[in-house]
């Protein structure tokens, strides 16, 4: 299959934040590439890093953030000329960001509705708003529009729900009004950060079923920002896991589904919950992350991690790719060819096993 034009290149990008106890290195160097219509999800525990990756990549970070290092490559046809354009975004002025990028090329789904929404304006006017600042439409054009986004997000009746308010809605309705904020300015890459942590399982599924559709028609590139692995099993293309502010593996949904390699991902899908496993207990991954402001040596897992060799303690492991997979790749010593053979452990491997027989 031919592999779609290139549009978001995220490499080596390192972020850290000033803090009264010291300096938090939260990000020490994400790469990932999107591609044109395609799917990625970023998946780790809380603390990992996801959310500042996505928030670099949208010029969002809060005042005591900086970008120490990296590029955050965004490709884009100038509707004005039809030039081919390329932007660096981490050089790129907090006006410029405004401007150019944020909203109208790259928009965000935040994961609480509430907060991302203004209590004291009606869900239209909010609709409406980013398409008079950015494009300069009449409120009349704007109006017509965020009616017919309020249609596309599956909200009935569009013209009685502009005069909400967003306490007047359900939290499903809310995150959906959030969707169709993201989609007034017709961006190319949709960030879902945490999109459906706050909803109950059937609004959940709702929700990214909207998206998925949404992609499809307007050939969206997204991104998914997500601590739950289950989440992104059916929508997402690629997924990279992070931990510690790295990714520590990256490959196709099938990829990391069905031939996980790094224990910390291992540790992820077995604490999925599942309707096949025999135990009644569900699996917790042992310690906590690593404390960021610290210096961290070697694999930062090393701690956490039954398998872990001497050398996780002393050197940070690179990426390994997998053998026969131009997409597979994992940070772990486990991947030398040197390293004694591991295994993952078998209640998993069993799990991997119902899962590819289609069991529920």
């Amino acid at each position: 299959m031919e592999e779609k034009e290139l549009i978001l290149s995220v490499k080596d990008l390192k972020v850290s934040f000033k803090t009264d106890n010291g300096t938090v290195k939260a990000v020490r160097g994400v790469n990932f590439d999107l591609h044109i219509g395609e799917t990625i999800a970023i998946v780790g525990e809380s603390g990992s890093g996801k959310s500042v990756s996505a928030k670099a990549v949208m010029g969002l970070l809060s005042n005591n953030a900086t970008i120490e290092g990296g590029t955050i490559y965004y490709t884009w046809n100038d509707e004005y000329t039809g030039e081919k354009k390329e932007t660096d975004i981490v050089k790129m002025s907090g006006e410029d960001m405004q401007k150019i990028i944020r909203g109208r090329k790259i928009a965000m789904v935040f994961q609480d509705p509430m907060t991302s929404l203004d209590p004291t304006m009606t869900i239209g006017k909010q609709i409406m708003e980013p398409m008079i600042v950015h494009y300069n439409k009449s409120k009349a054009e704007a109006y017509k529009k965020a009616v017919e986004l309020l249609k596309l997000v599956g909200i009935t009746d569009g013209e009685r729900r502009m005069k909400n308010y967003p306490h007047q809605l359900s939290g499903g309705m809310r995150q959906r009004i959030v969707i169709a904020i993201a989609l007034s300015c017709d961006p190319y890459v949709l960030i879902c950060d945490e999109p459906t942590t706050a909803l109950d399982v059937t609004i959940q599924a709702k929700i990214l079923k909207l998206i998925q559709d949404i992609q499809k028609q307007k050939e969206l590139s997204v991104i998914y920002i997500t601590h739950d692995l289950g989440v992104v099993a059916k929508v997402a293309d690629h997924i990279n896991v992070m931990y510690a502010g790295k990714i520590v593996e990256t490959g196709t949904t099938e990829e990391i589904f069905y031939d996980p390699r790094h224990p910390y991902t291992w540790g992820l899908l077995s604490s999925m919950p599942d309707m096949s496993t025999e135990s009644d207990t569900l699996y917790s991954i042992p310690g906590t992350p690593p404390n960021m402001i610290k210096e961290i040596t070697g694999d930062p897992f090393a701690r956490r991690n039954p398998y872990a060799l001497q050398i996780d303690y002393r050197l940070e492991p690179p990426m390994f790719p997998v053998k026969g997979s131009d997409t597979h790749k994992v940070a772990s010593w486990l991947m030398h060819e040197k390293a004694p053979k591991v295994e993952m452990p078998e209640t998993l491997k069993k799990r991997i096993e119902a899962m590819k027989r289609g069991d529920k």
